[in-house]
C-alpha cells in the first residue's frame, strides 16, 4: 500500500483501516503533527483516509482534515488546520513545490493570509491555461488574485510504503 506522508508539518494520505473518528477527544484542534494522516473533510467519505487513488491529475483540489493515527482524532477542532491537497503535473511545479511535493502531490493550508476565510475556487485566472486557487499551487502557492498579503502555507509530502 502507498502512504503519502507530509514531512516538515507531518500528515499523511493512507490507504488503511479506519476507526472512528474522534472529534470531541482532546487534541482535536492541535496543528497538524508530523507522522498524521489526512482525512476527507467533504462529502460522502467525509473522516476517511484520503488514498492516492482520491487524486485526479490536475485537480480539483480535495479539502482535509488531520488527523492523528495513534489517537484516531481528527484535528477539526480549529478551522485553521484544514488543508487543500492537489495532484499536479511534477513538471509543472516551480523547484520550491517540487521539493515539498510527491510525485506531484502538494498540500497548503486552505486558509487564505488576508481575512483567514477558506480559499475555495479552482478556476483559470486570467492570463492562465491551469486552474490556480486564490494561489498558484505549482509556483510556490503565490498570490495570484484577492487581497492577500502573503501566499498560503504549504505542508512537505512523501509518497512511503508499507505493509
Amino acid at each position: 500500500m502507498l502512504l503519502l506522508t507530509p514531512l516538515a508539518t507531518g500528515v499523511f494520505l493512507a490507504a488503511g483501516k479506519s476507526a472512528a473518528a474522534r472529534e470531541d477527544q482532546p487534541g482535536n484542534d492541535e496543528r497538524p503533527q508530523k507522522g498524521g494522516l489526512l482525512v476527507l473533510s467533504e462529502g460522502d467519505h467525509a473522516r476517511e483516509v484520503i488514498k492516492l487513488g482520491d487524486l485526479m491529475l490536475g485537480g480539483p483540489p480535495v479539502h482535509a482534515w488531520p488527523k492523528d493515527p495513534k489517537t484516531s482524532v481528527n484535528r477539526k477542532g480549529s478551522r485553521l488546520n484544514e488543508i487543500v491537497v492537489l495532484k499536479l503535473d511534477r513538471g509543472e511545479l516551480d523547484e520550491e513545490t517540487r521539493s515539498r511535493c510527491a510525485d506531484g502531490i502538494v498540500a497548503h493550508s486552505v486558509i487564505c493570509t488576508h481575512a483567514g476565510c477558506p480559499v475555495s475556487q479552482w478556476v483559470k485566472a486570467e492570463g492562465r491555461d491551469k486552474n490556480v486557487l486564490e494561489f498558484n499551487p505549482r509556483e510556490s502557492a503565490q498570490v495570484v488574485f484577492g487581497p492577500a498579503p502573503l501566499r498560503v502555507a504549504a505542508l512537505s509530502m512523501q509518497i512511503a510504503t508499507v505493509p
